[in-house]
């Protein structure tokens, strides 16, 4: 994969979506070619909102803004990074925003029955696949004043990682362009 060396590419990159879309594969393999930190925002919550989330409860907005705040604070470090985020509703990514007011957010998305598969099978995660509903049923589309793109995940992480790498080429003047 060819490096995203640009001095005007984008250094803050949410990949974003629903539990199950792939944002963690994606994001690390957006790390090499772009020379950023990759870190996973599964990472990021407190202990409380993971046994929340185990045990099937949705968490609040209360819960989240802590993580959120932590997850700008991390897209901000000098140099940039890429965080998995699932950022679902666009309040949440205006609030990381507050803190990394150019991030660019990469949206992963996909069938419900594609992303049901993709969670029933996986293994040693505290997101059961009883909570896909409620997060789809929360999820707010990038709108078109946000800088960002959507990706289907139909495709393999390695393509879908090209075409992100291609979009981000064209990012320049972090102008919502859509």
């Amino acid at each position: 994969m060819t490096a995203v060396t640009h001095p005007d590419t984008p250094r803050r990159i949410v990949v974003m979506g629903v539990s199950g879309c792939g944002k963690s594969s994606v994001g690390q393999l957006l790390a090499k070619p772009t020379g950023l930190q990759f870190k996973d925002g599964d990472d990021l919550h407190p202990q409380a909102n993971k046994d929340k989330m185990a045990n099937g409860i949705p968490l609040t907005d209360e819960d989240r803004w802590p993580w959120l705040d932590l997850v700008g604070c991390t897209l901000s470090l000098p140099g940039g990074a890429i965080v998995a985020c699932s950022a679902l509703k666009k309040e949440y990514r205006d609030r990381i925003r507050r803190l990394a007011p150019d991030a660019v957010f990469v949206h992963l998305v996909g069938s419900e029955d594609l992303l049901m598969e993709r969670l029933t099978n996986r293994k040693k995660h505290f997101m059961p696949p009883s909570l896909l509903k409620s997060q789809l049923a929360t999820l707010e589309p990038l709108e078109i004043s946000e800088m960002g793109q959507e990706f289907d995940i139909q495709a393999t992480p390695e393509e879908l990682t090209k075409d992100i790498l291609a979009w981000l080429l064209t990012v320049k003047d972090l102008t919502p362009s859509r």
